[in-house]
């Protein structure tokens, strides 16, 4: 265990509930502990990135930005598992569809992460390493986007740590959306594959949720605040997940 507080949080030990969903956006954080959690405290703001935790359904549960990129959910996802005892992450955030079938405001759960990033070096393994989410936290969110009649779907995203690229000299400058869009990747994101392989790391559960935000192929888009305040569902479907893993 890392001692508390530690480096990037400043909460005190037990501020945390067992599961923390992490939106990127602090104001996101904020909208959801507003909206939905009973009595809910700040526990941290170190740097603006606002953690909470209050109730639901009686049960604690904390949320807590992670920022942008794999190297910000890197760090606080380990922070969490290590120095206050957190067992489930699981990341409420973006993404953009590469798939016809999939359209703005669905909700992709990814099952598995691709990634661009090197972030797996770190663990000294041999070949390639494949992050994936929990299964318990999967099936549960499986259960509760049913239950809220949610549009989802359930596959492979790829987390990028690339978010504009240089496309000069590529005709269309999709080169690689389209190999990853051949292969059945759903949606394109920043920070599932490194929650994902800090949780097989440390023996924890993480599980990435994401509302489509815009559409890569079509240029459909919603606003930042749409994004900070409208993606309700997903983060119902997440906090009931949270509530059925109270006793597991």
């Amino acid at each position: 265990m890392f001692p508390t507080p530690t480096p990037h949080i400043s909460a005190k030990p037990g501020d945390f509930g067992k599961t923390v969903l992490m939106p990127g956006d602090p104001l996101r954080s904020k909208f959801i502990a507003e909206t939905f959690l009973e009595n809910p405290v700040l526990v941290n703001n170190v740097r603006g990135v606002q953690g909470y935790t209050g109730y639901y359904k009686g049960v604690k549960v904390s949320v807590m930005a992670s920022g942008m990129g794999m190297p910000a959910i890197g760090i606080y996802s380990h922070e969490l598992y290590n120095g206050y005892g957190v067992e489930n992450i699981i990341r409420v955030g973006s993404a953009g569809a590469i798939q016809e079938h999939i359209h703005l405001y669905d909700l992709v759960i990814a099952q598995g992460a691709c990634t661009d990033s090197n972030f797996a070096k770190q663990f000294h393994l041999p070949g390639t390493f494949a992050p994936i989410a929990s299964w318990e936290l999967l099936s549960e969110a499986v259960k509760a986007a049913q239950a809220h009649g949610a549009v989802y779907h359930v596959g492979n995203v790829n987390s990028s740590d690339v978010f504009y690229g240089d496309h000069v000299g590529v005709p269309d400058g999709l080169d690689s959306v389209y190999g990853l869009k051949k292969m059945g990747v759903m949606a394109l994101e920043m920070e599932a594959a490194a929650l994902y392989m800090n949780a097989a790391r440390y023996g924890k559960r993480a599980l990435c949720i994401c509302t489509i935000s815009d559409h890569v192929l079509t240029g459909e888009e919603t606003s930042s605040e749409q994004r900070q305040t409208s993606f309700t569902t997903m983060m119902q479907v997440a906090l009931d997940v949270a509530a059925a893993m109270e006793g597991k």
